[in-house]
């Protein structure tokens, strides 16, 4: 299309005469002022987004993957309860838990020092001195029920009928037997138990049911507990079930006492493991063959854990719980896993452990079939509490393992919208800044930290699909921490791919690709990959294509890129390097004697290459510096022509049209040894193989270059040879605005040559454009102006109006007096920025040229 501007008056010695509109007359303006005015003469380009398919297996790298198998973690691996190592599981403290001959201690100082007033009371034979008893009498009490409950009820009831049979026994004899038979009892499990000291209690809790357990507090001992309690509720209902405070602590006091005191951590700790903990163990231990009954069980150990605020490294029975959930990792069942990897992450393992649970995770994650119970069980949130809390050298290979864990949740839909809610984005930011900041390619643990980077780079990518996520990406600053990682990974193809994958999405929205181009050294990085990976398509194509919406709208990100050493140059280099694969895979199916398909589905990987190359160029071809620079361009223009020559719009549409829409814009600038200027005329004979297709916007792409090369009197001699002029006329009943608009651009240059004026009457295009004026005027004056222009070129030697328009006289006499009544045309019921901006055009663009057309048809008009 073409769109003049002005009108200048030339005087001779005895006339005055008004010349013509057309292009060579340039007006003096400014660059941006042209570019702003000009319509559908300079156009940016649009095109879909590289497609990248899914992987069929989640791996902890892809098939793709440039990482050999054995330079690189593993995928698949077989975990089980060896994988664990128990001497890591002790308390942080590294004080070794005492051995279980404690207990008996414990239980003969209880029956020496209490048992007179634990016999009495259950006899109801003794009223108890309540001052003379302590705390830690109440406590032995409970600690007794725990290790030797069955003995105790035995020697209670056996004394109780033996002092109605012998009522002059005396209490130390009393008191004698109860321990010898606390102590054989005792004695009796210790040798029968096959295992070490620490997994004593657990034996002793064989005898031990519930019921029995649940019956005793109830029953004749724990009346004597709560008689000592007062009127307390607490004390009033003892239960297994009861609630335990979370954070402070067990803390029931006995009433009565002289001195209130608080229960010793350690000992409500102990309290708590007996009463709550360790029946769930002792289920665990016991229904190994049920999954079902093994995950419930699991669920009840990890809320008592959480009540009894035994969650981490300080637990004292941490490595007998730890022991016992390792072990069941050898049964094959992911949902039983998933349950144990989130009680021992909860446990805050490290070293050998930390990786072995990770790797479970990851196991559990592996199979999207899982993702339903995951969601359930809220693995997330673990896996995220070991990455912010890790130290990154230290456990690299876990953390590794548990970031691939979190990619693959990302995967699924609402495990993603679950992480940006957690506020993942930020923690994986901090992640990467970590990696970015600690280290340096000669490192230790550079290549290391570049498998975790893959997995988070991949885990971005996938989070860029959500519009909260990308929002937060821009708020953190994404694309400059991405670009660092860019930077300094410039030589891992993996981590490059995901990061420019993680552009390529987010570079489609506006806001993303202002903050990326914000980033000045994103361009040089772009311009690095493309000159070291030239032959990997699939990084190419992605890079080419952020480059493109980077240059789509930001003239400063057009003027930088342009500026940037060699960037020209590899563009040029690319575009010969996947023109000539193109054409090596169009000879390659000759010679396979296979028909040409017509209108295939996608492009070639080659082709769409060119197609997203040929749009950087448009692209960069509306900067007046650099759309100048690319017209001078033999190596370029030599290029985009070629593509007209060996490809037909049914071969690949966008690649045609895109080589078009480039050419219409290099044609726009007229600058000394002009490469388009050179070659207008092959040019014009490959734009009339297009003007001829069936492709409707191949032949409107076609005529806009034309409106163009029209400015040249060997072009418009070619368009008269060929009869390209009635093909254009015939494009004014397209009823189309555009489409109309680039007809009248070829039209108005043609009526410069008062030799071709009588072409466009003959053609019967006088009463197509007054249709065209009457049908679109009030509505665009712009193409209103255009259609004025060309009229009064057309009417330059006027001697009457009848004569010069025909019976169309009458009609644009009336027409251009109607449109140039600024109350009847201007609709000042809308809004009133739409209204100024018609107002703006209207009197600008179409006022001046209509006026003195009105006044050349009314003076000759008879």
């Amino acid at each position: 299309a073409l769109l003049c501007r002005g009108m200048q008056a030339s005087k001779s010695k005895n006339t005055q005469k008004a010349e013509p509109f057309y292009r060579l007359s340039v007006p003096k303006q400014t660059s941006s002022e042209i570019i702003n005015e000009a319509r559908n003469v300079l156009r940016t380009l649009r095109t879909g987004r590289p497609f990248t398919p899914t992987e069929d297996q989640r791996k902890l790298f892809g098939s793709g993957s440039s990482r050999a198998p054995q330079n690189r973690p593993p995928s698949v691996f077989s975990l089980h309860a060896s994988s664990f190592d128990v001497t890591e599981s002790r308390p942080v403290s590294g004080i070794r838990l005492n051995p279980l001959d404690h207990v008996s201690t414990l239980a003969m100082t209880l029956f020496n020092t209490d048992i007179k007033i634990c016999v009495s009371v259950v006899l109801g034979k003794y009223t108890a001195n309540f001052d003379n008893i302590t705390q830690q009498t109440v406590i032995h009490f409970e600690l007794c029920h725990m290790y030797c409950v069955r003995s105790l009820l035995q020697n209670i009831f056996s004394l109780a009928i033996s002092d109605e049979e012998n009522p002059d026994s005396e209490e130390p004899a009393m008191k004698s037997n109860l321990c010898r038979s606390n102590d054989n009892c005792l004695a009796e499990q210790r040798s029968h138990t096959p295992f070490n000291d620490d997994s004593r209690q657990l034996i002793c809790n064989e005898h031990i049911s519930r019921l029995e357990r649940e019956d005793f507090l109830k029953g004749t001992a724990g009346r004597f507990l709560f008689q000592l309690g007062g009127e307390s509720d607490q004390m009033k209902k003892p239960d297994t079930s009861s609630s335990w405070p979370r954070s402070t602590g067990w803390k029931r006091r006995v009433t009565g006492l002289k001195d209130e005191t608080r229960i010793d951590k350690s000992e409500e700790e102990e309290i708590f493991w007996h009463i709550k903990v360790l029946p769930i163990l002792h289920e665990l231990e016991k229904v190994e063959d049920n999954i079902e009954n093994l995950c419930l069980a699991c669920t009840e150990l990890y809320q008592a854990l959480s009540e009894g605020n035994m969650l981490g490294k300080r637990f004292k029975r941490r490595s007998v719980l730890l022991k016992t959930l390792y072990k069941l990792v050898d049964i094959d069942s992911d949902p039983l896993c998933l349950k144990l990897a989130k009680i021992i992450l909860a446990m805050k393992v490290d070293g050998k452990n930390l990786l072995s649970v990770c790797k479970l995770a990851f196991k559990i994650c592996r199979n999207e079939e899982n993702d339903g119970i995951i969601q359930n069980d809220r693995l997330l949130d673990c896996l995220l509490e070991v990455l912010r809390t890790e130290d990154l050298h230290k456990n690299h290979e876990a953390l590794l393992y548990c970031m691939g864990a979190i990619k693959f949740m990302s995967g699924n839909a609402v495990l993603l919208n679950e992480m940006v809610n957690k506020g993942a984005i930020e923690m994986f930011l901090q992640l990467m800044k970590q990696i970015n900041n600690n280290t340096k390619e000669n490192d230790t643990y550079f290549s290391k930290l570049g498998h975790l980077l893959v997995q988070l780079t991949a885990t971005l990518r996938n989070l860029a699909e959500s519009p909260p996520a990308r929002q937060q990406l821009i708020c953190r600053g994404a694309a400059s921490e991405l670009c660092v990682a860019l930077e300094q990974r410039m030589s891992d193809k993996d981590v490059c791919t995901y990061i420019i994958r993680i552009f390529s999405k987010l570079s489609s929205y506006d806001d993303f690709c202002a903050a990326l181009a914000d980033c000045s050294r994103c361009y040089i990085l772009f311009l690095a990959l493309l000159n070291k990976h030239q032959k990997q398509q699939d990084l190419v194509i992605r890079i080419i294509f952020i480059l493109g919406n980077l240059t789509e709208k930001n003239n400063q990100a057009r003027e930088q890129f342009f500026k940037e050493r060699g960037s020209v140059n590899t563009l040029i280099s690319l575009f010969q390097t996947y023109h000539e694969l193109d054409l090596d895979a169009q000879k390659s199916d000759r010679e396979r004697g296979g028909e040409e398909k017509k209108h295939p589905e996608h492009p070639s990987e080659a082709e769409d290459v060119l197609i997203k190359l040929i749009r950087v160029l448009a692209n960069l071809s509306i900067h007046p510096s650099a759309g100048a620079a690319l017209a001078a361009s033999p190596r370029i223009v030599e290029l985009l022509v070629t593509v007209l020559e060996y490809k037909s719009v049914d071969d690949c549409e966008e690649l045609v049209i895109n080589a078009a829409t480039t050419i219409n814009n290099l044609s726009y600038y007229k600058v000394e040894s002009s490469a388009v200027q050179d070659k207008k005329l092959h040019i014009a004979e490959m734009l009339l193989k297009l003007l001829m297709s069936n492709n409707m916007d191949g032949v409107v792409e076609a005529v806009r270059v034309f409106g163009n090369l029209s400015q040249y009197h060997e072009i418009c001699d070619f368009i008269i040879q060929k009869k390209i002029h009635k093909f254009v006329v015939a494009l004014l009943d397209a009823k189309n605005q555009d489409v109309c608009f680039s007809a009248c651009g070829v039209l108005l240059n043609l009526t410069v040559d008062e030799n071709k004026r009588a072409l466009l009457m003959e053609e019967g295009g006088i009463g197509k454009l007054v249709d065209c004026l009457e049908d679109f005027g009030p509505t665009d004056w712009q193409l209103a102006s255009l259609i004025c222009k060309t009229l009064w070129n057309y009417s330059e030697d006027i001697t009457s109006a009848a004569s010069c328009f025909g019976e169309d006289s009458d009609t644009l006499l009336v027409l251009l007096t109607s449109l140039l009544d600024e109350e009847l045309v201007l609709d000042y019921s809308l809004d009133r920025d739409l209204r100024d901006y018609h107002k703006l055009y209207w009197e600008r663009e179409f006022k001046p040229v209509a006026e003195k057309l009105l006044h050349r048809i009314q003076s000759h008009h008879s």
